[in-house]
């Protein structure tokens, strides 16, 4: 395990325990595949930084930011863990708890945008009688 990566996974399973009001709205949609059937993880140690969540297949972040994000130590933290993720191809998804509140729809499609279009209908196979499982 790298410098800083076990102090990082400690406080990830702490902060899943914690979850804001807007990140338990925002892993409601995201788990479970839900998402064109991206598999998506919470509070995800990536090096000495914590992903909100991460789709680590398509190496995609979706960061919830909130009231503290404001501030400037907060800022430097997150300009910070933004130059780290890209330099190590991460791409990063940033969303306020407001756009979470009353844009659901719209954090919806800012993540779908950054993820490859979902796969179409599986060729049927001739077994079936050359019709595909969801034409039965």
């Amino acid at each position: 395990m790298r410098l800083g990566e076990e102090r990082s996974r400690r406080f990830a399973r702490r902060l899943r325990k914690e979850m804001t009001e807007a990140e338990v709205v925002l892993w409601t949609m995201l788990r479970r595949r839900s998402l064109n059937g991206f598999k998506f993880r919470r509070q995800h140690p990536i090096g000495p930084f914590i992903a909100d969540f991460a789709c680590v297949s398509e190496r995609l972040v979706v960061e919830v930011d909130g009231a503290t994000h404001w501030t400037d130590e907060e800022l430097a933290h997150d300009a910070r863990r933004m130059d780290f993720l890209e330099r190590n191809d991460w791409r990063v998804v940033r969303v306020t708890n407001l756009d979470v509140f009353e844009n659901l729809d719209g954090v919806w499609l800012a993540i779908m945008h950054w993820l490859p279009p979902p796969a179409a209908s599986p060729p049927a196979s001739p077994a079936s009688g050359g019709r595909n499982r969801s034409e039965r």
